[in-house]
Parts: C-alpha cells; structure tokens; sequence
C-alpha cells in the first residue's frame, strides 16, 4: 500500500488561507455577524505573521480589518489600538500621501468621535483631509464623507457655523460628482437641518428636513428607519415653529414607520414617543402627554443603564405635564430624578442639567 503524499505548506498556501479567513471575516462583518468576522480576521493575522515581515502592508490591512469589527461591536478602545498598529506599518511603507493613510487617520478619528474625545477626532479627520484634497479630484466621493465627518465633529463640540460650513462643502460635493445619488444628499441636509435647528433657525431646519424627508421618499422603502428619522426632525422643526398641528402629524408618521420596521421596546420607539408627548404638553393634552412620556420610559428603563441621559430627559418631561397639570409634588419628585441623574451623566455645565435645575426651582416652593 503506497503512502499518500501530504502537501508541502508553502508561502503561497499561508497567503491563501490568509485571504480565505479575510474574505470570510468580511462577509460575516456584512452579515453583522461580527464575533464571527474578528475570529476569522484574527486567523489571518495568526497565518500572516508566520510568513510576512511585521511592516508588510497586508499585516496592515488585518490589522485595519480587526479594529473594524472590534468597532462594530461598540469596543472603540481596542479599535483605536489596531487601527493605531496599522498607520504605523503603513508609515513605515507607504508614500506620505498615500491614500490608504487617509483611510486610517479617518478610522483613528471615527475611534475618538466614538469616544466622545472630539479633539482627537477633528485632528485625525483633518490629517484624513489634507492628504485626500493632495490625493483624489475634487469631486471625490471620499472628499466629501470627510467635510462631513468633520462637521459632525463641530457639531457635538457645538461649533455650529464651522459645522454648517463643512456639511455644505460635503453637500456641494455630493451633488456635483453624484447627481442621481440622492441618499447621501439627503444626509448632507439631514445634518444642515440639525445645526438650524441648534442655531434656532427653525424656518432653516425646516427646509433642509423636509428635503432630507422628500428624497428618502423617493428612495427608501416605506418602513426604513431613516425615513422614521425624517420624519420626526420635520416634526421637531414645526414644533419649534409652533406648528403643533403639522408636528404631531409628522411624529406620528414615524411611529407609524418604526411599527412596521422594528421591534416593539426599540429604543427608537422612546424618542417617537417622547416627542409625540411634548406636542400633546404643547396642545394642552396633559392626559396624553404624560400616556406617551411613560411609554417612552418604559421602553428606555429595559434598555438603558440607570443613570442614562436619555432618562433624565424623560423624567423631566414627566414632571413638565405634572407641572402643566399643577400636580406640583409629582412635578418636583420627577424634576428631582431628573436631575440626579443628569448630576451623573452629563458636565455641570451642559444646558439640559441647567434646564433640569431651572424647572426644578421654579415649582419648588409651590
């Protein structure tokens, strides 16, 4: 009986595995099946380091592969560490204004915008930009997703006329090099309608809404969260406007939406709810008002650890009817958790702690 011949291991098949593992890592990754995608991503890892030196860009790009699924699963420290590891490798074989770099300084900022550490952010976005105004044409698809990560960045950091000015740039972009692509437009005035609305340019927000909401129209299928989410910022700017009439019924074409697309205690549910609330408060509805902030709270205390901001904001909506309902002792107990809880969640100097606070002592001696 002759022995079978086994199969020589060679570099060749370490590099095909390698690729197997990635390209199945990847797949799960699509699939959101992300434990799945960083087991494989590291298999590769294990086979590449065995054939390759320690500065090859295909270690580097395992490495970017990792900390993207490590980001997928909400753990930005260790993401931020890989994608570290790969701009490294990268700097050490790649030209300055390689654009691969660009994609890792985007990474390395997506990290700390995820962090909350704005700073850090805008710094790698900004070196992110620098090397891709060298690298593509101005019309770049690229260009334009990272005048818009930038004016995110301002936004949360309150820096609203150089969000608004990004964004815009970011738009621009958009239209000019994607006409027919109106999901990324519709983005882009997504996000312009978020900084009128900060800026209480409500008349603003209201348009750049109501364009957002009409090309996902166009797009989306009818129960897509984004087309939920329009519908509730159309809402919030005629609200703003005093518009109580048109606001509720834009609030309850989202509740409508998110009832055909997600499950019943989504998180998103609680904010429809909410605002669907603050415009019975708004029309005097007290009865329905305090029916829909408690739902809301309901659906926030399954998924929320106790000391959320998000809870806050509903116990102070809470107290706000009991205050229009001149129940002031419940008002006040319900002012009270919502400021214990925004004293734990959010800087003394954040303005819903101080509207917390100022509800709070305006009933405290009725």
């Amino acid at each position: 009986m002759s022995k079978q011949k086994s199969t020589p291991i060679t570099s060749t098949n370490h590099s095909d595995l390698a690729m197997t593992y990635n390209n199945i890592g990847l797949e799960h990754r699509n699939l959101g099946n992300y434990p799945e995608a960083l087991i494989c991503h590291r298999k590769a890892r294990e086979i590449k380091q065995q054939s390759l030196p320690p500065n090859h860009p295909d270690l580097a790009m395992t490495y970017n592969n990792i900390g993207l699924a490590h980001r997928n699963l909400d753990d930005y420290p260790k993401a931020l560490s890989y994608y570290k590891i790969t701009l490294e490798i990268q700097k050490s074989s790649l030209r300055l204004n390689h654009p691969n770099l660009a994609v890792s300084y985007s990474n390395i900022g997506a990290a700390h915008y995820n962090m909350r550490n704005y700073r850090e952010a805008l710094s790698y976005y900004k070196k992110s930009l620098e090397i891709r105004q060298k690298s593509l044409s101005l019309d770049h698809p690229d260009l334009a997703m990272t005048y818009n990560h930038i004016g995110l960045v301002h936004y949360n950091m309150r820096n609203y006329s150089k969000a608004l000015f990004y964004y815009r740039k970011s738009l621009e972009i958009r239209q000019k090099s994607d006409p027919l692509n109106h999901r990324d437009a519709a983005v882009s005035y997504n996000n312009i309608g978020l900084v009128h609305d900060s800026m209480k340019n409500y008349a603003e927000a209201l348009s750049s809404h109501e364009k957002a909401l009409l090309f996902r129209q166009k797009l989306l299928p009818l129960n897509y969260p984004d087309l939920a989410m329009s519908y509730n910022n159309v809402g919030l700017a005629h609200r703003n406007l005093c518009h109580y009439r048109e606001a509720l019924s834009s609030h309850e074409e989202a509740l409508e939406t998110q009832k055909s697309s997600l499950p019943h205690n989504h998180l998103d549910f609680a904010m429809t709810y909410n605002n669907i609330g603050i415009v019975h408060r708004n029309l005097g509805d007290y009865s329905k008002a305090l029916s829909y902030h408690k739902k809301a709270l309901r659906i926030q205390k399954l998924s929320l650890f106790p000391n959320h901001r998000d809870l806050a904001g509903s116990y102070n909506n809470i107290g706000a009817v009991h205050c229009g309902m001149r129940n002031y002792p419940k008002a006040r107990t319900f002012y009270e958790h919502a400021i214990q809880i925004a004293q734990q969640s959010l800087p003394a100097n954040h303005p819903n702690l101080q509207k917390y606070t100022n509800n709070f002592e305006s009933i405290k001696n009725k």
